[in-house]
């Protein structure tokens, strides 16, 4: 550990940085983040910028209540597509809203 980086990482956890639980993937040592901005206190390294997909991070985060409303909309779009009369297609159509208008509504509480 340098003395730099000591004097640096006691500059971020002075004007409000965090001591992370997780240690540094290089060398093990503890780190220090602030704004996004993690450093390691021992070899200086910050991890590799990877894209994390938000689509995944958002599906492991939708509520039972949501899975169930997806299932169920797919089944009505199945349901939709084979449908020849017209009436049960617009009883269809107007189930498929309310639950697009709940889905809606749940992610606006998110």
């Amino acid at each position: 550990m340098t003395e730099d980086l000591t004097k640096k990482a006691a500059e971020m956890l002075l004007s409000g940085a965090t001591l992370l639980s997780e240690s540094c993937p290089y060398c093990k040592g503890v780190r220090v983040m602030k704004k996004g901005h993690a450093l390691c206190i021992s070899c200086g390294r910050e991890p590799e910028k990877r894209e994390i997909q938000i689509e995944n991070v958002k599906e492991s985060k939708k509520s039972l209540l949501e899975v169930t409303l997806d299932k169920k909309l797919e089944v009505l779009s199945k349901e939709l597509e084979q449908e020849t009369n017209h009436e049960k297609q617009q009883n269809i159509l107007k189930s498929i809203n309310s639950l697009l208008e709940t889905i809606q509504k749940i992610k606006e509480k998110q």
